[in-house]
């Protein structure tokens, strides 16, 4: 165990150009032994210390963790925050109405005392990193099983962040890095007094919609704005009117002088995922088990979803947010397998496998240790597979697919109280359950979702063996052509958790035994009871993949030790870098770097939602009228391309230039470069960005808010 301690910490100080600069999610507190140099050497102006400092203001102190899955950057001293129109997206929905539509129309506010407060919604600030591995390692030993080796671990690491959090406000945890070989203590503060100032309407903050979504060219205003305050003291508070904007410790000024090809670019963020050291039997396992069981569920429920929204304003509200994310990881994975496809990755890491597979060979030493490790993850992968694709698809045809089914798992605390005769605990869990369905039945329709589960559990039905069906499909008359329609019917005619008023009517007076008779309610507990009897059949190899995968990596870094790896990501704070660049996606095809106003208009179709354009747009591009946010050469810039390496949960990140200014805002990345998340691709991976001209020109001519120009550090 210290052996392999020893070997990674050698590793990480020992820096090799046989990586390039622009692949690679780099933890901050090895940037000054890892990366710097390669960084100033690519024209960055600015020092480690600049970028991440804990004993002064730097670099890391202005990006926030958005919400749950975004990344954000403070843009003013007054607390004001810069991200994603699709990362506000579900926020601007659930405080737009049919009379007030923010994603339709737009939003800003003049004032501060027009924001508008969003509840639920919190911002996050990464205080500080420290390693803790020797902390962990000590509490380990050789003898201990996957499982006690995970229980020591928990308990050393709940020790570790209990002691560092004391009675302070801060949230501390412990996270493990390169598959369990490192692990961080990492501090955070978070602040839930969050609100909504300003979003472009969806015309342009989502211009392209769906059919753009992962694409290049691109024209999309992709930019929301909100604020985060404190107590007077700068403090994390509850909301409350007395409230003050948060002056935060460090915040990106904002570059009007654009960019040419080469400059060098910077991302800091939060990216969710990536598994580029899986082997060749987990790659086959993400394409034909997790994203088949994505992209085939999921294409079914939003065409149903899409029709129905194209019949009503409000149900086409009540499903936008929902849609977009559903779609958006769904393209994602058509994306992926094709880019894996097409890029053979299956078979690069199977010959990466062979070399690690000759190299444990050549040794003894290493045949003791490694040895087993392939050999494990291939038999482990085999053994989980039918419970995996499963497991799977009860989530997506199921618990996430069908609404009512999901939701109705809700009632299980009730269910409980009403066993036990508890009158408060019957008290507490109606409470509960009301305040659910208020925000449940505000975004639902259920003739809409009762189509969705015909469709759903009939698809379950032809892909998933007779083994692992729910026990409510002993009531449904699959013989019969519209057998699942038959239920689907039923269960919406029968279930009071169809409508907000039904349901409520219930809590007046609940009762066990009406509750365990509901047909929604009895679908729920068979189908959660089924999802977690398969996830007990997948723990054991899961636990063997875990193990071998950690030996793998510590592998590849004994057998490389002249290559210097980075960490796959996993939501803590990373930073990339790279250049502005265009890219050869086929042969005879240039893509170049940035994209015009122009375009937009090329785009339009005006009746189509997804393209359309704003009249008030057309009258501007019409005049020209771009004030000082124009390029040199007049045009008006939207979006624009570099190398930099990200994945979901970097949308939001703030695209910095040498000198530590804000130029460009992350977004989306490039559908020739989907598998990214799996393997870098060198060539062809592309970060797409909003230009920062763009955002100001949106919020300064488009919308007349100079009121938050006003406030933001412009350098020209």
């Amino acid at each position: 165990m210290k052996k392999m301690t020893a070997v990674l910490v050698a590793l990480l100080i020992s820096f090799a150009g046989s990586l390039k600069a622009d692949e690679g999610m780099w933890l901050l507190p090895l940037i000054k032994k890892l990366n710097i140099e390669k960084m100033q050497e690519k024209g960055l102006q600015l020092s480690a210390e600049d970028i991440y400092s804990v004993n002064q203001s730097s670099l890391k102190d202005a990006i926030v963790i958005f919400g749950g899955g975004c990344t954000g950057e403070m843009i003013s001293d007054k607390g004001l925050i810069l991200t994603n129109h699709h990362c506000g997206y579900g926020t601007i929905q659930e405080l737009s109405t049919v009379e007030d539509n923010y994603l339709e129309e737009g939003f800003w506010a003049k004032t501060m005392g027009d924001e508008i407060p969003a509840p639920g919604l919190s911002v996050t600030f990464m205080k500080r990193m420290e390693d803790v591995t020797d902390k962990i390692e000590a509490g380990l030993n050789e003898d201990m099983s996957e499982e006690e080796r995970r229980a020591a671990i928990e308990k050393t690491s709940t020790q570790i962040a209990d002691s560092v959090k004391g009675d302070s406000h801060y949230r501390t945890l412990v996270r493990d890095f390169y598959g369990g070989n490192q692990y961080y203590l990492i501090v955070y503060e978070v602040f839930n007094d969050v609100r909504f100032v300003g979003a472009p309407p969806s015309s342009i903050g989502k211009f392209g919609h769906d059919t753009d979504n992962w694409m290049w060219p691109r024209h999309t205003g992709d930019f929301s704005m909100f604020r985060v305050y404190a107590d007077k003291d700068g403090n994390p508070a509850e909301y409350s009117a007395d409230n003050v904007p948060l002056k935060p410790a460090h915040h990106l000024p904002v570059s009007l002088k654009g960019y040419e090809k080469e400059d060098f670019a910077m991302t800091l963020g939060f990216p969710g995922s990536t598994q580029r050291y899986l082997t060749s039997w987990g790659i086959d396992e993400r394409m034909n088990i997790f994203n088949f069981s994505l992209i085939k569920p999921r294409g079914v429920k939003q065409d149903i979803w899409q029709e129905a929204m194209n019949t009503s304003d409000k149900i086409r509200l009540q499903y936008a947010s929902k849609y977009s994310r559903s779609s958006n990881y769904w393209k994602n994975s058509i994306g992926m397998n094709r880019g894996l496809k097409n890029l053979n990755v299956l078979a690069k890491k199977q010959k990466l496998e062979e070399k690690f597979q000759n190299w444990v060979e050549g040794s003894p030493e290493r045949e003791a240790e490694y040895g087993d490790v392939l050999p494990s993850l291939e038999k482990a992968y085999s053994q989980r597979s039918p419970y995996y694709l499963a497991q799977n698809f009860v989530r997506e045809c199921m618990l996430r697919g069908t609404e009512i089914v999901g939701f109705s798992l809700a009632a299980r605390d009730l269910e409980k109280a009403l066993e036990d005769e508890d009158q408060e605990k019957i008290d507490a869990a109606v409470e509960s359950l009301k305040a659910r369905a208020k925000e449940f039945y505000k975004d639902y329709h259920a003739a809409t979702d009762q189509e969705v589960m015909s469709a759903l559990f009939e698809l379950y039905f032809d892909e998933i063996d007779d083994q692992f069906y729910p026990s409510f499909f002993e009531d449904i008359k699959t013989e019969k052509e519209d057998g699942f329609e038959d239920y689907a019917d039923k269960l919406f005619r029968k279930s009071f958790f169809v409508s907000r008023e039904e349901l409520f009517n219930f809590l007046e007076n609940p009762k066990l035994n009406k509750l365990q008779k509901d047909p929604a309610f009895k679908a729920g507990k068979s189908t959660i009871d089924l999802y977690l009897s398969l996830m007990d059949k997948t723990r054991e190899s899961n636990l063997k993949i875990d193990r071998n995968h950690r030996l793998f990596i510590a592998g590849l870094k004994e057998m490389n030790p002249d290559k210097v790896y980075y960490d796959d990501a996993n939501f803590s704070m990373r930073l990339s870098y790279g250049e502005v660049g265009n890219y050869e996606p086929r042969d005879a095809v240039i893509y170049k770097h940035y994209t015009t106003l122009k375009g937009v208009m090329e785009k339009e179709k005006p009746n189509d939602y997804e393209f359309a354009v704003p009249s008030k747009l057309k009258e501007l591009y019409r005049d020209k009228n771009y004030g000082r946010y124009a390029a040199e050469d007049g045009h008006m810039r939207v979006c624009f391309t570099t190398d930099n390496d990200i994945t979901g949960g970097n949308s939001g990140s703030p695209v910095i230039n040498a000198k530590g200014e804000l130029f460009g805002l992350a977004f989306d990345g490039n559908w020739e470069a989907m598998s990214g998340d799996i393997a870098f691709e060198q060539e062809l991976q592309k970060c797409i960005n909003v230009d920062i001209r763009y955002v100001l020109f949106i919020i300064d001519k488009y919308a007349g808010a100079t009121n938050l120009i006003d406030e933001m550090t412009i350098v020209e």
